[in-house]
Order: structure tokens, then sequence, then C-alpha cells
């Protein structure tokens, strides 16, 4: 295999961790209206995701560095092109991080209540933004002879693209109310699961929608075969959560993730960006790559740097693997 191929693949699988990890940490913080009844039960679930919600962001930014350094072209004109919305949700992830980090530095109710919907709004919008963004990858924009975006934002508000948003926010915020199962304990625990198994439920009609789509625009035998596993998947993660068996869920819930984004990689290759004016201005991953010896340097430094930073962040997970319920958080909180 080509190392520019090589490189697609290890950018769909940066995105795949990206979104399996940061999808429950998203959905954790939307949960927080949705699931917590109260301050301390709010204070439960920021905590389930509060040693891991940073690690986790990671891997957005060697996604990002990755795809810079591999396909200069593809970054340049997908950064420059979709700039609202990157930007709108790299504001969200710095507010996110600041509320995580400041919510509990006052006792005030306002200076906590403040937060708790920062945390709240920064988790929902990037959740729904990324399908948003990853939609119209696939779909293709409108790309001239210079492989320059020549487009508008409301061209990034089409019906496919403004379906995936949807799709990852209602995907995410099942994965972190699975997440939520498996992670607390008692009363709290027990509504997560039911609430779990309603929004399985109701991310299964978008989902399919959106996957069946993809398919019949863009996909292959290979796509075909992710789409059917996304979605046994998810109906086996809803079995599973239902049954009281949310290590399971939570796994198979990780498949759906996994699964969809790999259809979405499958559909658009051997493109990286595809141009709705015309097929030749596409972006592919030969023409849009960098040059053979970068990509070779590249490869040695991923060689060795990979493992140790899956070792470290799985040693993490280990390590605060534990339970939490109310009973663990104190009075002062």
């Amino acid at each position: 295999m080509e190392l520019h191929n090589v490189w697609f693949v290890l950018i769909a699988v940066l995105w795949i961790g990206y979104f399996f990890l940061e999808g429950f940490d998203f959905g954790i913080g939307v949960l927080t209206k949705l699931l917590a009844r109260d301050r301390t039960e709010r204070r439960v679930l920021i905590n389930t995701i509060g040693p891991v919600w940073d690690g986790n962001e990671v891997w957005l930014l060697t996604a990002g560095g990755a795809t810079f350094a591999a396909f200069p072209e593809w970054y340049a004109t997908l950064f420059s092109g979709f700039y609202l919305p990157l930007l709108l949700i790299l504001v969200c992830l710095i507010v996110r991080g600041v509320a995580f980090e400041y919510r509990h530095k006052r006792t005030e109710e306002r200076w906590q209540t403040n937060w708790e919907h920062a945390i709240f709004w920064t988790s929902l919008l990037p959740a729904f933004l990324w399908g948003v963004a990853f939609g119209n990858i696939v779909r293709g924009v409108k790309i001239d002879a210079d492989k320059e975006y020549v487009g508008g934002l409301v061209d990034l508000l089409n019906p496919y693209a403004l379906l995936g948003g949807v799709v990852t926010l209602a995907l995410f915020t099942f994965h972190g109310a699975v997440f939520a199962a498996l992670k607390t304990l008692g009363d709290i625990r027990t509504r997560a699961r039911a609430m779990a198994v309603r929004l399985g439920l109701l991310t299964m009609v978008p989902a399919l929608g959106f996957l069946v789509w993809t398919q019949a625009s863009r996909g292959d035998g290979k796509s075909l075969v992710a789409l059917v596993v996304a979605v046994l998947a998810l109906a086996g993660a809803v079995g599973a959560v239902k049954a009281g068996r949310e290590g399971w869920s939570f796994g198979l819930s990780g498949v759906t993730i996994a699964t969809s984004v790999a259809m979405l990689f499958l559909a658009l290759f051997p493109n990286v960006m595809p141009s709705t004016l015309d097929g030749a201005w596409s972006l592919t991953v030969t023409n849009a790559s960098s040059s053979p010896y970068t990509l070779k340097i590249m490869t040695w430094l991923a060689a060795v740097a990979t493992p140790l930073v899956l070792l470290y962040q799985g040693w993490t997970y280990w390590v605060f693997r534990k339970r939490i319920g109310t009973q663990h958080i104190a009075d002062a909180h």
C-alpha cells in the first residue's frame, strides 16, 4: 500500500478514536441537563469524565496535525472553507475546558449555574457541528480548479449535512448515557440506563436514514458492510443496556461510532474532498498529499509515538475505572 493511502487510513483511525472517546464526553455534557436532577448529580456526571476529557481531545489535535502534515492541500481547503463552523467548534472546546476547571472555584449559585449552562451548550454544539462538517466532506463542496472552496456558509447547511449533525448529536448523547450507566451508582445509574434505551431507539431512525443515504449516493461493497455492522451494533447496544449489561452496551455503541465513521471514509476514498463543480477538481489522496519523503518520516515517528500514547491513555482509564455516586460528592460542592 502506498504511503498516502496508509495515511488516509491512519487519519480515519484518529477520527474514529476521537469520536469514540469525545463522543461520550460530549454526551455527558448534554446529559448534565437531561439526566441530572440537581447540582450533586451534575457533579457526579462531570466527575465521570473529569480525569479523561482533556486526554480525549488529544485525538483531535493529532488528527488535525496529521492532516496538515500528510495532506496539506486537504487541510488548507478544509480549514479555509469550513472556517466559521470549525472556529465555533474551537471556541466551544476552549470554553468547555474552562467551564470544567472553573465551575467549582466559587460557591455562588449564579457562578456555578452559568458554567453548567456553558458545559451543556459547548457539548451540544460541537456534537452537532462535527456531523455537519463530515456530512459536507463526504457529500462534496464547491471546489474550483485552484483547489479552493468557493461556496458560502449557506452551502454547508444542506439537508444531508444537517441530518449528519442530528445523527452525531443523537449518537454521542446515547453513547454518553451508556457511559453514565457504566460509571455511576444508585438512582442515577438506573435512570441513565432507562434514558439510554430511549435515546438508542430515537437514534436508530436518523442514523439509518443518514447511512442509507450515504450508501446510495457514494457507497460500495465495503461501505455496505460497515453500514450493516453499524446498524446491528446500535441495536445490540440498546438491547444490552436494557438488559443491564452496560459494559457490552458501551462497547457496542463504540462499534457503532467506529463503523459509521469508517463507512464515511470508505465512501469518500480515494477522494478527501470531492468537488461538486467538477469531479476533476476534487482533492484526492494523490493530488492533496505531501511528498513521499515527508510521509516516510511521519510513518516512522507515528510507529514510535502511537503505542506510547495508547498505553498511557489506557492506563489512565484503568486507574479511574471505578463507579461513582452522589455519596462520593463532598457537601461543599
